[in-house]
């Protein structure tokens, strides 16, 4: 009776360690199987981080700057638009500028968007022209 007993609890004990060893491999293939897909998503996070450093930040950091650049305008400054005319700003309105340009100080009414770069020509008294 007591190998009946002892016979019946080692089977038992086999179907445990079986049962075990089955969840060890279904746990071993469910990492498995996250592994390989880490694997095939990290070149696109990569690609996505390279993108990022690489053209995204700098243009932010740039458009910053000129945003920077176009607040800080005042009469007087020396600027260049977008189309290539040098002129010194007499006024300033929310969006608009008005311009001196040219020898005759034409006056010229541009975009605030307009505005390419602030020069670093500074004018020393009221006889000297820039133009």
């Amino acid at each position: 009776m007591l190998q009946y007993l002892f016979g019946m609890t080692g089977a038992l004990a086999d179907e445990a360690a079986g049962a075990a060893e089955a969840a060890a491999t279904e746990t071993a293939a469910q990492v498995n199987s996250v592994v390989s897909l880490l694997f095939t998503f990290a070149p696109l996070v990569l690609i996505f981080v390279v993108f990022w450093f690489m053209m995204i930040r700098p243009q932010r950091k740039k458009d910053k700057q000129v945003k920077e650049m176009l607040g800080n305008l005042k009469a007087g400054d020396r600027i260049c638009t977008i189309g290539g005319i040098y002129g010194t700003i007499t006024g300033i309105k929310d969006d608009t500028i008005t311009l001196s340009v040219g020898r005759e100080n034409t006056t010229m009414v541009i975009a605030r968007w307009a505005i390419r770069s602030v020069e670093e020509v500074t004018i020393e008294n009221d006889a000297q022209e820039l133009n």
